[in-house]
């Protein structure tokens, strides 16, 4: 073994070793130069990136709030936004609870919704996304139909599907006037689906539109030990049809919130914005429904609790001065990974925009893919 060693050795230092000599454009180190420039860039970056870094951390540690999560310490201390992402403030407050505060049903949402709210491919849901394959009632609106003259209304059936898709986006990634406080645009689509009315090609019977702007901002007050906070907005609804069929109006909201552990509260007045009166009948001016508060009130109520991991729901209208309105009642509970069971049960004027002025009982069983609150 020695011996195949040597012989090894040997032979490799008897591999003659050529040499050659590469010659380089003279202009090679011209070429080069780019090169160097980028990567000292990159290398200066990254040292500032770590510097920034290291000072941030040595800031929060030294003089920041204590309340402050590790979660909210990274995104404090991330680098700068790249590919045009937004860089969004950091604050010891989420939510409507102060510092050292426990959040409720709201803020706990609130203090969620921010840890994605600017991350790419991810959608914000702003109401309850559901979707109900059976929802019946004790007596489905044919009068609405009846003037279309084409016989629809007599084929209409009394279990229909319903549907509705509800998103938000943040406009403000930095606080405005109150630490904590956001701007939104949202947007919340309802559909009625006579998807068992097989006679009239099963139809989307009605669907109402509602695109909204709106300021949310918490509030420095703590009645009953629970955590407050307020709403104003603006927005528009409507069924996005024409002529005898057309229903829509426009309100400012705003709204008082109210949280402790796991209950909530909303309360929701409004102002509907006038419209001219139309001409004549038939005219695709004007108000559609000019006594549409009178069935739908001037405010609405909204309860919340939640139980272990089901959640029950409460909404209100009513005006005092006609006794009309409506209540709502739900429950959502766990069904299998992210989906959601929902159950609900509606007595009242104004399901849907088309039934704004007629009363009905209904009852729904379907999924939900978000919590209510």
């Amino acid at each position: 073994m020695h011996n195949e060693s040597f012989r090894l050795k040997r032979s490799y230092k008897s591999v003659p070793i050529m040499k050659k000599t590469v010659s380089l454009p003279k202009n090679i180190h011209l070429s080069l130069i780019p090169l160097f420039s980028v990567g000292t860039l990159l290398l200066s970056h990254v040292t500032y990136a770590q510097e920034d870094l290291q000072a941030c951390l040595q800031n929060v540690f030294e003089e920041g709030d204590p309340s402050l999560t590790l979660a909210q310490i990274r995104l404090q201390c991330a680098a700068p936004a790249e590919d045009g992402l937004a860089q969004v403030e950091v604050t010891s407050r989420y939510g409507m609870a102060e510092p050292g505060a426990t959040p409720g049903l709201i803020s706990s949402r609130i203090i969620q919704e921010h840890k994605t709210e600017f991350t790419p491919y991810s959608i914000t849901p702003h109401k309850l996304n559901y979707i109900l394959p059976a929802l019946t009632t004790n007596s489905i609106n044919k009068d609405a139909y009846s003037e279309s003259g084409n016989g629809f209304e007599e084929n209409l059936e009394d279990v229909e599907a319903q549907f509705q898709i509800s998103l938000k986006v943040p406009l403000n990634t930095r606080s405005m006037l109150i630490e904590g406080d956001g701007l939104y645009l949202g947007f919340t689509l309802r559909a009625w689906w006579q998807i068992y009315a097989s006679n009239i090609s099963k139809p989307f019977r009605e669907t109402n539109y509602q695109p909204e702007v709106f300021y949310y901002a918490p509030l420095n007050w703590q009645p009953f030990g629970g955590n407050t906070g307020f709403t104003v907005g603006i927005e528009h609804q409507s069924n996005g049809r024409s002529q005898l069929l057309s229903r829509s109006w426009n309100r400012v909201y705003s709204q008082f919130l109210f949280e402790k552990d796991n209950f909530a509260l909303i309360f929701r007045p409004w102002i509907r914005l006038s419209e001219d009166e139309k001409e004549f009948e038939g005219d695709p001016k004007g108000d559609d429904n000019p006594d549409i508060a009178d069935f739908m009130g001037h405010f609405e109520l909204a309860l919340a609790y939640k139980w272990d991991e089901v959640e029950l729901t409460y909404n209100g209208r009513q005006n005092f001065s006609t006794g009309k309105g409506a209540a709502e009642f739900g429950v959502v509970f766990p069904l299998y990974g992210k989906l959601k069971g929902y159950v609900t049960a509606f007595n009242g004027y104004g399901d849907s925009l088309i039934d704004y002025n007629y009363k009905q009982t209904r009852f729904g069983v379907g999924i939900a893919f978000n919590d209510p609150l």
